[in-house]
Order: C-alpha cells, then structure tokens, then sequence
C-alpha cells in the first residue's frame, strides 16, 4: 500500500465497510455515512486499510500520527540495512608473490568487513593467448581466502579480464 492510494474520510468511495475501531474492536459492516460520523465523534479519521476486500475494511485512527509511526519504522529499517559493497582487485598473470600476497591481504581485510570481492586478471597484449596462467593466479587467491570468503562465481574471462567474486563467510566477520 503507497502512500498516494491511503483513502481517508470523504475520500473512500465505498457504501460499505467493514469498521474498527481505535482498540482494534470489530464493529462490523456499517453504511460509509455511519462510519464518518463514529470517526467524526471522536475527532479522529477513517482510514481505508484494505481496499480491495469485499467490504472494504476501514479502521478509525488518528491518520497524523499513523503516518508519522510509519515514516519512523521506515527510516529505522533503513538505518539497519548493510549495504554491500563490491570492492575490485586488479592483478596481472605474472604477479610476483609478494605483490600477490599483498592483495590477498587488502581482499582479507574487505571480506572480513563484509563486503564482497571482485578479483580480475588483466591480460595485456599477448598475454590473452595464456588464459591458464591467470586462471591458477585467481585459483590460489581463491584457495588463501577460503577460511574468509567463499566463491559465488567461478573464474570467467570478460573481454581482457578474467573475474571471480567472493562472498563474504558470515562467522570470520570482525567481532570487534
């Protein structure tokens, strides 16, 4: 339900409706007429809640501070989502050692934040003819960040790369 298709008051159209209440007490089908006064009575409005049922069923409340509750749970759900991020590492397929041990570090350090990994093999010029080589590159990173990530998507070459993506393991995230 949008905020733009809430019908409130005069604005439902129905001859109908199921009402409750403000303490959620069924009062049964009533003529629209009679609901807008009960609501009316206690300064209060009618808020068609589901529109689509045979009557519609419409509830008594203060529609203001219904409104305000819902737009709070709404940014509440919002600052608790993690947003996942992809972070790239970029290699070649002759990388000496210690340059790679040095990307599997930072690729440590990014699973271990939860984020996801990209790692790309670049192949320059007629490197591309040695696809194998930068497959076992990318094999032995997947294999020195097994205790940290998994593998969502195995090594597939991509015009001059060749990519895989790590997931983040759920149990090998920061406990600090």
């Amino acid at each position: 339900m949008s905020k733009e298709d809430v019908q409130i008051n005069e604005g439902i159209r129905a001859r109908e409706v199921r009402l409750i209440d403000e303490a959620n007490a069924q009062l049964g089908i009533v003529n629209i007429r009679e609901a807008l006064r009960i609501a009316m009575e206690k300064n209060l409005d009618l808020v068609n809640v589901a529109p689509t049922a045979k009557p519609p069923v419409c509830r008594i409340m203060d529609y203001g501070k219904f409104k305000y509750e819902q737009s709070k749970k709404e940014k509440e759900a919002r600052k608790n989502q993690k947003v996942v991020m992809i972070k790239e590492i970029r290699m070649t397929p002759n990388i000496e050692d210690h340059d790679f041990e040095t990307k599997v570090k930072a690729a440590t350090k990014f699973l271990q934040e939860g984020d996801k990994v990209k790692a790309a093999v670049r192949f320059r010029g007629r490197e591309i003819t040695h696809p194998g080589i930068g497959q076992a590159v990318l094999e032995k990173m997947v294999k020195e960040l097994e205790p940290f990530g998994t593998l969502e998507r195995a090594p597939r070459l991509e015009g001059r790369n060749m990519i895989i993506i790590l997931n983040p393991r759920h149990n090998a995230e920061k406990t600090s």
